[in-house]
């Protein structure tokens, strides 16, 4: 455990910070979550704006380093596929 006043000021630092990142990645989860289901769905509109949305959350969320940028290039490159792959059928 943190024995000197800085580590313990250290230690609830991570812990908020821990929490809000946690909430953060939350976040990028159910916005994906949203756009896959509109695209079981088969409702190519409502996919498209559900992924318009999700663009920026997941952008941002790389820009602050909560997930990797190339991670975030992975899930708009594949749910874009996904979309355009709904859009020819």
């Amino acid at each position: 455990m943190a024995n000197t006043a800085s580590s313990k000021k250290r230690a609830r630092q991570a812990l908020v910070r821990r929490n809000l990142n946690i909430s953060q990645k939350s976040l990028v989860r159910t916005m994906i979550k949203k756009v896959i289901a509109s695209i079981e769905s088969k409702n190519i509109e409502k996919a498209k704006a559900a992924y318009q949305q999700a663009v920026p959350v997941i952008d941002r969320m790389a820009d602050k380093q909560i997930i990797h940028k190339n991670k975030a290039a992975r899930y708009k490159s594949r749910l874009n596929k996904k979309i355009k792959d709904l859009c020819k059928k």
